[in-house]
C-alpha cells in the first residue's frame, strides 16, 4: 500500500481510534501555524483530510511567532499550535500557562539562525566584536534561545548589546535597510537575512554544541483532557502526511500544494524542506525525543532563559509538560 492510499485510508480508520467513538463535543477547531514554513501537514490541510477525519470544520490561523501562539491558546482562541518552537513553549509553561507538548513537529537546525551584517566582517573567529551592537530578535522563540546560546558560547556580553524584539519578517526588512547589526529568525525571513550577511555557526556546528532546534505540536492541557479523541485524530492525520512525505511518493504533487499554502514558490519550498526532518512516530516516542530527552532539553532552555533574565523562574522539571500518550494512541509507526 502506498503512503498516499494509507493517508486517505486513515480517514476510514479514524472513526475508531483506540476504541473511541467517532463524535466529539467540540463543534469546531482553531489551529495555529506559520506561513513560509512548509510542512507535510499542509497537504492534508488543503485536501480537507483533517476536517473529514475530525468531523468538524477547522479554522487555520497563521501567526508570526510562537509567543503569539501561546497567547492565543491562553485566551482560548486557539486549541492546537502546529510547529510551536520549544523556547516559547517553555516560556509560557514557566509562567504557569497549562500547556502540554503532544508531538514533535519538525527538526530544523539549519533553518533557524542569527545573521551578522556583511559590512561588519564578523564571524566565529571575532564574534566578541558583536558587543555593543544592535540585534533584532523575536523574544521567547527558538531563535532567541539560539541567539543566547551562541552569545554564551562566544563569551559575548549581551548586556552591552541593544536587543530589539522583532518578528523575523520585520527583522529581515530592517536588516536589509541597514538598521540592524545582527538579526535572528527562520524560514523565508532567514533566507532574506542571508542576502545581507553571514551566520556565525552552521546547523551542524550548533548541534555539536547541544543547541537543538525543533518545534512541537502544543495544546492547552484542558483541551487535551476534554477532546482526547479529536487530538489523537489530528496527530494521526499529521503522522500519515509526514510518512507520505518521507517515503518520497507523490512528492511532486505534495510540494505544489504545500508551496501554495505556505505562500511560497516551489523552489523556495524545496530549499526549505531540504533543511527539515520529520521523525517517525516510533522515533518520537523513544528516549531520543519524548521519552526523556525533550524534557531534559526544556529544562536546559529554561535555565538559559532564567540566566539571561528572560523568565523570572524556571520550573524544577518539565516532565509534566510533555504527554506522548495521544501520539502513542494513533497506532502509527
Amino acid at each position: 500500500m502506498t503512503y498516499r492510499s494509507k493517508l486517505f485510508g486513515t480517514l476510514a480508520a479514524l472513526g475508531m481510534v483506540a476504541g473511541m467513538p467517532a463524535t466529539s463535543a467540540a463543534q469546531e477547531l482553531t489551529v495555529a501555524y506559520f506561513l513560509e514554513w512548509p510542512m507535510p501537514f499542509q497537504y492534508a490541510k488543503e485536501k480537507g483530510l483533517y476536517d473529514e477525519a475530525l468531523g468538524v470544520p477547522i479554522n487555520w490561523v497563521s501567526f508570526d511567532t510562537g509567543t503569539a501562539m501561546s497567547a492565543a491558546m491562553a485566551s482560548g482562541d486557539v486549541q492546537i499550535a502546529v510547529s510551536q518552537g520549544v523556547p516559547p513553549f517553555v516560556v509560557a509553561a514557566s509562567a504557569g500557562q497549562d500547556l502540554i507538548l503532544t508531538d514533535i513537529a519538525v527538526s530544523y537546525s539549519e533553518n533557524d539562525n542569527c545573521v551578522v551584517a556583511e559590512t561588519l566582517e564578523i564571524d566565529k573567529n571575532n564574534a566578541k566584536e558583536l558587543e555593543g551592537k544592535q540585534v533584532g530578535v523575536p523574544i521567547g522563540t527558538a531563535a532567541h534561545y539560539g541567539f543566547l546560546s551562541q552569545m554564551k558560547h562566544f563569551d559575548v556580553d549581551i548586556s552591552t548589546m541593544e536587543i530589539v524584539d522583532m518578528a523575523p519578517a520585520d527583522g529581515a526588512a530592517a536588516f536589509a535597510q541597514g538598521s540592524l547589526d545582527m538579526v535572528c529568525g527562520w524560514g523565508g525571513a532567514l533566507r532574506r537575512m542571508l542576502e545581507h550577511g553571514n551566520v556565525l555557526l552552521t546547523g551542524a556546528e550548533k548541534e555539536e554544541l547541544g543547541i537543538l532546534v525543533f518545534d512541537g505540536i502544543s495544546v492547552p492541557a484542558d483541551f487535551a483532557a476534554e477532546e482526547s479523541e479529536m487530538l489523537t485524530k489530528f496527530l494521526k492525520v499529521t503522522a500519515e502526511a509526514n510518512a507520505m512525505w518521507n517515503s518520497g511518493e507523490n512528492k511532486a504533487e505534495m510540494i505544489e500544494v504545500i508551496a501554495k499554502d505556505a505562500g511560497m514558490d516551489v523552489d523556495a519550498t524545496e530549499a526549505t524542506l531540504a533543511t527539515f526532518t520529520f521523525p517517525n512516530v516510533e522515533d518520537k516516542l523513544s528516549d531520543k525525543w519524548m521519552g526523556g530527552n525533550v524534557q531534559t532539553f526544556m529544562l536546559g532552555v529554561a535555565d538559559v532563559f532564567q540566566g539571561a533574565g528572560s523568565i523570572p523562574q524556571a520550573l524544577d522539571s518539565y516532565v509534566d509538560t510533555v504527554d506522548s500518550s495521544y501520539l502513542a494512541a494513533t497506532g502509527t509507526e
